[in-house]
């Protein structure tokens, strides 16, 4: 099996308990913490990776450090990942899930790059203005580029508006160059 078949199989049996138990927002916040330790800890993806350390241990570990932290329910499903051996899938997983979750609440990502700061009362109404255009919820995120010169180049799912002064600037070097060359 693919390695992302493996990863998709498990985030959508997860995801369809959390909807046929009606505890999708509690088991996503729960994946997302998982999601964020596996993004910012090495030693727990070093943990997972690790071919030395038993499944036993392995399962132990995950189990001291989420008991506290985590639904039951979630728990068991890292569990059943980790004792299946799918242990260094878990951050895949993670991902799927939280593609799943977005989905179903219709929540789209959008990047936001500018060359310089915008105050968050600009960030806002653009926001606003993107979430309208897609009649979804929109989670804006802002990166400050300064070789985009100025303009913006906003980023949604797969596609790209690109108003940057850069990128006019090459349009118009490359018609020059074209113009040059006849």
């Amino acid at each position: 099996m693919s390695i992302s078949a493996i990863r998709v199989r498990y985030a959508k049996a997860f995801f369809s308990l959390a909807k046929e138990k009606n505890m999708l927002d509690i088991l996503n916040t729960d994946i997302q913490k998982v999601f964020n330790i596996c993004n910012h800890s090495t030693d727990f993806i070093l943990l997972l990776e690790s071919p030395v350390v038993t499944t036993a241990k392995k399962a132990d570990l995950i189990t001291r450090i989420f008991k506290e932290k985590l639904n039951p329910l979630t728990l068991s499903f890292l569990l059943l990942i980790t004792n299946n051996k799918r242990e260094v899938y878990i951050p895949g997983i993670c991902r799927n899930f939280l593609e799943l979750t977005r989905k179903d609440q219709n929540i789209k990502s959008a990047i936001l790059v500018t060359a310089t700061e915008i105050n968050t009362k600009t960030i806002e109404k653009i926001r606003i203005l993107i979430e309208k255009e897609l009649d979804a919820k929109v989670e804006l995120t802002c990166k400050i580029e300064p070789e985009i010169i100025g303009g913006m180049v906003l980023r949604i799912d797969d596609k790209q508006y690109d108003s940057s002064v850069s990128t006019q600037l090459r349009k118009i070097k490359q018609k020059l160059l074209e113009t040059e060359v006849k």
